[in-house]
């Protein structure tokens, strides 16, 4: 893992809701550049949306990060597909090249413009992608491969604009990346020896309770609502 030294944002995007693929639901997910000075607040750029706050965007979900680095990897996956030509494809707000999920740390906080921002969790993908990608299984392909971005809390509001900074101020679990902590959760581990040690990290509640199931459980939970979505018809 890298020292996470600064990189600089290629691009700061933003999306409106639309109705999205199957019947009666909506995203956000077409994210689209923004230019000139964005404010970053507690629920992420302004301008932003999510199609169902159930379970997209919130304090802990603010702003998503994927990194442009692994578009190459996609692109060798899936062909040139135009979706993968410039930043936006899996919905992100930031993109950057030169930070991985190898590269950084929960609860890592980095400053961008004049806000402070703190990494909350890594992302979850969900069927969304397959319907974007127009391939079946791409969150899981997402998931598998532990290409799948973060998010930031918003810890201070601020202003920031593509091209600026993003720069690492502090990293209080430096054992911890998020690449550790995915393969904990999606490599089916259920060791005991690994999933307690995560009950230390200031996790969401979410990611909490599902360490602690499996925990008392001895069983992983179910990914198909999420991975595979609502019935096409």
């Amino acid at each position: 893992m890298s020292d996470a030294p600064a990189v600089r944002v290629d691009a700061l995007l933003a999306g409106k809701v639309r109705a999205y693929t199957r019947p009666g639901t909506l995203s956000g997910i077409d994210k689209q550049p923004l230019s000139g000075e964005v404010h970053i607040g507690e629920l992420g750029l302004h301008g932003d949306e999510q199609g169902d706050p159930r379970v997209h965007g919130g304090p802990d979900k603010a702003v998503h990060h994927y990194a442009f680095d692994h578009y190459a990897a996609w692109r060798n996956d899936l062909g040139a597909l135009p979706l993968l030509q410039t930043p936006g494809a899996f919905g992100e707000n930031i993109s950057t090249c030169g930070l991985t999920e190898t590269d950084v740390c929960l609860g890592d906080r980095f400053e961008l413009g004049d806000a402070l921002l703190e990494i909350s969790q890594g992302r979850q993908p969900c069927w969304k992608l397959n319907d974007r990608f127009g391939v079946p299984d791409m969150a899981r392909r997402v998931q598998i491969t532990g290409r799948s971005g973060w998010y930031y809390r918003v810890l201070h509001a601020g202003h920031a604009q593509a091209g600026d900074a993003l720069t690492l101020i502090e990293r209080p679990h430096p054992d911890w990346p998020l690449a550790r902590l995915a393969s904990l959760l999606y490599q089916r581990v259920l060791d005991p020896a690994q999933l307690e040690p995560a009950l230390a990290l200031p996790l969401v509640p979410s990611w909490r309770k599902l360490i602690e199931r499996r925990l008392q459980q001895g069983a992983i939970e179910d990914w198909g609502k999420r991975i595979d979505g609502p019935a096409t018809n």
